[in-house]
């Protein structure tokens, strides 16, 4: 039986520096305390959220399963070839097959998946690893700085296909998110595509139970963050005292998720040599998922330097993927 990836000691002991740093960073803030939601994806976040996905209140990711599954060929014919693949968050890349297969039918396939947690690299590979003519080699670092990585070693010739499919752009505030747009406009060549995928805005009842789900998966998945700290970090976080709250800001179109203390509280974090104190009530604002209107995703795109070749909207579920060139 194969065995996951190993982290080298360096990277590890790196990448724990800089954890412990975010956390110390955040949690320090004056006003709304706060942990990136990066960190939420641990080897038991990342399983915990391949469950929220079959969840029927959350139904985003069989919306985007679905435009691929039907309109991986035409997305792929759109492209000039030949083509490498880098994904930015690959997660367990199941969504990932539908493009994968459509472009192996017309030539072999270097497909770069690039993400932070080492166990969903390794679901990656298991998942897609059995595709004829798909070859896997995953980058387990930061969106940029893999995707510089895989930017390097492609020919001359080769255009790159970015994938960043979980929605993940709405992660980021609308400014931010066209900073990190510009950020991976700038990485590539006139020709290279962008396949962006969105959720979109729907009713306020339906995106809230989307994020907070009657089995209780999210907030565990949701809490883990302090449990991960009380692994990695030496913490004494009490997960009992701590409420799941998910709720929509109209005027930002943002679902957050945070952390309510349920009482007063001193919480230490011991490898990082830090205290702090949380009263009742205080939040812990742990994640935000942006929505958009279809007509924002393109002119998001436009004001970063691409320009948009096609979008494909799902039905059921409304969501959002839209496909880019870098011009």
């Amino acid at each position: 039986m194969a065995s996951a990836p190993r982290i080298a000691p360096a990277i590890a002991t790196e990448a724990l520096a800089q954890f412990s740093s975010d956390v110390v960073v955040g949690l320090s803030q004056p006003g709304q305390k706060e942990l990136p939601s990066k960190y939420l994806y641990d080897e038991v976040g990342s399983a915990l959220f391949d469950v929220i996905c079959v969840l029927p209140e959350y139904g985003l990711s069989r919306a985007g399963m679905r435009l691929l599954q039907r309109n991986a060929a035409d997305i792929v014919d759109r492209m000039p070839g030949p083509v490498v693949v880098a994904e930015l968050g690959s997660g367990s890349g199941q969504k990932t097959r539908w493009l994968l297969e459509a472009l192996a039918r017309r030539q072999r396939v270097n497909y770069y998946p690039i993400d932070i947690s080492g166990s969903a690299l390794f679901r990656c590979r298991l998942e897609l690893s059995g595709i004829d003519l798909v070859s896997i080699v995953g980058f387990e670092s930061a969106y940029l700085d893999g995707l510089r990585q895989v930017a390097d070693r492609r020919a001359e010739d080769e255009h790159l296909l970015v994938l960043f499919l979980g929605s993940t752009i709405g992660n980021f505030d609308r400014h931010a998110g066209d900073q990190f747009l510009r950020e991976v406009r700038a990485i590539l060549r006139e020709g290279d595509a962008l396949l962006l995928a969105t959720d979109l805005v729907k009713p306020i009842s339906t995106l809230t139970l989307a994020y907070d789900d009657f089995a209780g998966v999210t907030a565990a998945f949701n809490k883990n963050i302090l449990a991960r700290i009380n692994r990695e970090l030496d913490g004494d976080f009490d997960l009992a005292k701590f409420d799941h709250v998910a709720r929509y800001d109209e005027s930002e179109r943002r679902v957050e998720m945070h952390l309510r203390s349920k009482v007063w509280q001193r919480v230490t974090i011991r490898k990082a040599g830090f205290r702090f104190y949380l009263r009742e009530g205080e939040t812990i604002w742990t994640e935000s998922s942006h929505k958009y209107d279809p007509a924002e995703v393109i002119q998001m795109g436009e004001r970063s330097g691409y320009r948009s070749a096609g979008q494909w909207i799902d039905a059921e579920w409304p969501f959002a993927q839209t496909l880019f060139f870098a011009g």
